[in-house]
């Protein structure tokens, strides 16, 4: 008994100097928002204070809300190195997309590459049809398009209900979520088809708990109103995120003889009648949703017999005799 007990402790002994000895877990953060956004340093803060990762951070040096996944092509990117206690930064001059592409292509942090890549978070939800406008989703969908897991994160802000403070409970409130994506990366058992969007609710200090959600059709709808350029006294924590109530006007060269018109929210809607899985009514039903999103939007399956049949039908026309597809071939 006493040689099996002596067994087990040396057993727990070494697991636990294995434990010690292995590599802290590499993340990488990025955003939308820009590299200076209370979102993403709150969240840098949580997890530098975790004390269990190596935390990076390549960001857009401004603001660069709602540019989706555009990439910059032919210009060289700016990077400069950024002062975040715990934490190696970059802010560049690129999109989120960039962001992303560049800190996990190993190049940046001298050989690292991420493990898991964090997006956020974001100030204004990024539910429904929203992902397709959304830097912050297109960060994280850029690590997925090239293998590594990402989570992309955003908070509902609400114009007068919300503050500051809410991001960093909403960083708080993700941290469980990262932590099991982390053990299950680490263990091998998380899946690679997917990457996720989650979405913190409005009153984030008291969320009902996470949801599993599939992604909605909502959106905030928008419209134009001519306008003035005016430039503002202070620069406002409500970037440009589709959803949010604000404005945050940029530098404009104009002349007398220039039209200015902006994007106004005019309503808010969903096309069709949406289950209570979707990522929006879950959102606003007060659950932290947890979307699994992939790189690719797909059609409704039932479209498919019709655009079989009327293609079939344009195949048709332009091969039969008399027609003007059929004549210019002869």
């Amino acid at each position: 008994m006493l040689r099996s007990q002596s067994r087990m402790d040396s057993t727990t002994a070494a697991a636990t100097a294995a434990a010690a000895a292995a590599p802290a877990p590499v993340l990488l953060v990025t955003n939308d928002d820009g590299i200076d956004a209370p979102g993403l340093r709150f969240l840098v803060d949580r997890l530098v204070a975790a004390g269990r990762y190596r935390v990076l951070v390549c960001a857009p040096d401004t603001d660069k809300s709602g540019v989706s996944h555009c990439i910059t092509w032919r210009p060289a990117l700016r990077c400069k190195r950024v002062d975040i206690i715990g934490a190696t930064a970059f802010g560049v001059s690129g999109t989120p997309a960039d962001c992303a592409s560049l800190g996990i292509s190993g190049k940046l942090f001298d050989g690292l590459v991420p493990d898991l890549v964090l997006s956020g978070i974001n100030i204004g939800n990024n539910c429904g049809y929203h992902v397709i406008y959304s830097g912050t989703v297109a960060g994280a969908r850029e690590a997925f398009l090239y293998g590594i897991p990402a989570i992309a994160m955003s908070y509902d802000w609400v114009a007068g209900r919300s503050s500051v403070n809410d991001l960093k409970v909403s960083a708080e409130v993700c941290m469980p979520l990262i932590n099991a994506i982390v053990t299950e990366i680490k263990n091998g058992t998380y899946p690679q088809g997917s990457f996720l969007n989650v979405d913190v609710p409005t009153d984030a200090a008291h969320p009902k708990g996470y949801k599993i959600t599939k992604q909605g059709t909502y959106m905030a709808r928008i419209s134009w109103e001519q306008t003035v350029y005016k430039k503002p006294a202070v620069e406002s924590y409500q970037t440009a995120n589709m959803d949010v109530d604000g404005e945050k006007d940029s530098e404009l060269v104009t002349s007398e003889n220039d039209l200015l018109f902006k994007r106004v929210i005019v309503g808010r809607s969903s096309n069709g009648v949406e289950g209570e899985e979707t990522d929006h009514n879950s959102l606003v039903d007060g659950y932290i949703t947890v979307t699994p999103l992939g790189a690719l939007s797909r059609t409704e399956p039932d479209a498919i017999p019709y655009f079989k049949a009327c293609v079939s039908r344009l195949v048709d026309n332009f091969s039969s005799p008399g027609s003007s597809f059929s004549r210019s071939r002869g």
